[in-house]
């Protein structure tokens, strides 16, 4: 008789405890990866799962335990010491160089040479065009500069970067925050090919449908411990958020009103011409009334992120008319109208939300400084006083408000930047993914916080690819695709497949949208 198979371990973590600055991130976790597999690592903002990543990662090294690869124990003193053992991580922040080309950042540091030690250019090319194929994304030239292309298109370089190279275990952290739900499937058969061949991968990601989807094994981290490991195939939805938040339930959500005010935000035949990395836009016109919660649905490329910067100025080649509350915004730029009453909370934190040298406080009140000043002097004590219920009404999870903002979770850091952009008290609040890289708990949290605002009067437009979230969030959605809206939808008719066919539709050549007029 047959002795049965087993799995070998590749990659396991003993009672490993990770301190920061008397913060403890990681208290004792053991975790075992096997050959093949997908080991789904879930827990909410701040529970330790990048943090853990990164010790894997080489990137941290843990203040106690140890790590073992093919059970024998290994000192990761670099990233270069986990590369050389064929570990290699897709970061959540994309770690990109925006001035170099796609091909340069997919071989930074690891370029391959020919046999009189220069650079093989033709062949490093031929490699990246090769993985961007693979990824569904032939259309990403490796001569592009990163820096021309969008969040999503940069997401699917940083993915790349890893896939480029020989890896024996692959580590992802939120490796579809930026992606639609188009392009998620295509990220799976990667993921399985990947470990029929062997490779074993360690995924995060805060959309628990989509864990079990991919996941052979689960492990859920609360408050840097390990609460529960099991197969997928025997966990659910409940059994993870009930080892995620230790059964604690959330506050009854806040509602939004029952009727939209007035129209506060309307645009009229917003143009804007196309640029590199950059969708145009068409003639796009719609309104919004106070208290309405309007989502912005649409898939990569169809040209969200360009409204929203395009009505807050971020781009000054646009053409068309903004009139908020009655007061033309054209030739305003950002300052102006943040001032008339707009904000905007960006889609990448990293590069266009957070100061990284300023702590949680200082991040917070960075748009409303004027407020807080008093015959030009600003009081910290002032300051703190202004950001503290803000924090704590978006539970931003730190250890105190005077903590550097680089110390926080990826999911609190939004949460920051969410309450910066509430702080100054708009008319209208433009929000790009507001819930990327969240966990299910803050998900409900911010969006409770949404509803609040838009009860108090506020008009807000949130832009997203996440059908369930616009679905559950939105009083109101407006669907675009290739830079024109499609459909104007109350929330009751915007069904997945109505929203799913407009985002993939071709415009009605008049620009109207569909719907609402």
């Amino acid at each position: 008789m047959n002795a049965p198979s087993v799995t070998p371990t590749v990659l396991e973590a003993r009672q490993i405890v990770k301190v920061f600055d008397g913060t403890v991130a990681l208290a004792g976790v053991d975790f075992r990866l096997d050959r093949g597999r997908v080991h789904a690592l879930i827990g909410e903002n701040g529970a330790g799962k990048s943090t853990l990543l990164k010790v894997l990662a080489g990137i941290e090294q843990p203040t106690e335990g140890q790590l073992l690869v093919d059970g024998h124990v290994v000192p990761f003193a670099s990233v270069r010491d986990a590369a050389a053992r064929g570990i290699a991580m897709i970061h959540q922040e994309l770690q990109l160089f925006p001035d170099l080309t796609v091909r340069e950042n997919l071989f930074v540091g690891r370029e391959r040479r020919t046999r009189w030690g220069t650079v093989a250019w033709a062949a490093q090319e031929n490699a990246a065009r090769r993985t961007l194929e693979r990824l569904g994304h032939a259309s990403i030239s490796p001569r592009a500069r990163v820096g021309s292309l969008s969040l999503g298109q940069q997401q699917i370089v940083e993915i790349a970067r890893a896939l480029v190279h020989d890896v024996r275990v692959l580590l992802m952290d939120e490796p579809t925050s930026a992606l639609t739900s188009a392009e998620v499937p295509v990220l799976f058969q990667v993921i399985r090919d990947l470990t029929r061949h062997g490779v074993s991968i360690v995924y995060i990601s805060h959309r628990l449908e989509e864990l079990l989807a991919i996941a052979d094994e689960v492990t859920v981290l609360r408050d840097g411990r390990v609460v529960g490991t099991a197969p997928a195939a025997e966990v659910d939805v409940p059994w993870i958020v009930h080892r995620m938040t230790g059964g604690a339930t959330r506050q009854k959500p806040v509602e939004a009103p029952a009727a939209a005010g007035a129209v506060v935000l309307d645009v009229r035949g917003l143009t804007l011409p196309a640029k590199p990395g950059r969708t145009a836009l068409d003639a796009v016109s719609f309104d919004v009334r106070r208290g309405e919660l309007v989502g912005l649905y649409g898939l990569m490329g169809a040209g969200r992120t360009e409204l929203i910067e395009s009505v807050m100025g971020v781009h000054p080649d646009w053409t068309g008319h903004v009139v908020l509350d009655g007061t033309e915004l054209r030739g305003s730029d950002v300052g102006r109208r943040v001032e008339a009453g707009l904000a905007m909370v960006p889609e990448d934190r990293q590069a266009a939300g957070l100061v990284q040298t300023l702590s949680v406080c200082e991040n917070i009140t960075l748009s409303s400084l004027g407020q807080l000043s008093r015959h030009g002097y600003l009081s910290p004590r002032a300051e703190s006083r202004a950001a503290r219920p803000l924090a704590e009404g978006l539970r931003v999870k730190t250890p105190s408000l005077d903590a550097p903002v680089t110390a926080l979770s990826g999911g609190n850091q939004q949460k920051v930047v969410l309450a910066r952009g509430v702080m100054s008290r708009p008319k209208v609040l433009l929000v790009d993914e507001p819930t990327r890289g969240v966990d299910v708990g803050a998900k409900g949290e911010i969006v409770d916080a949404l509803r609040r605002l838009a009860a108090e009067g506020m008009g807000i437009v949130f832009a997203t690819a996440d059908l369930a979230e616009v679905q559950a969030a939105a009083t109101r959605v407006l669907v675009m695709a290739r830079g024109r809206l499609t459909a104007d939808l109350p929330v009751s008719e915007a069904t997945a497949d109505a929203l799913a066919s407009a985002a993939s539709s071709t415009p009605p050549d008049d620009g109207g949208p569909h719907g609402r007029p």
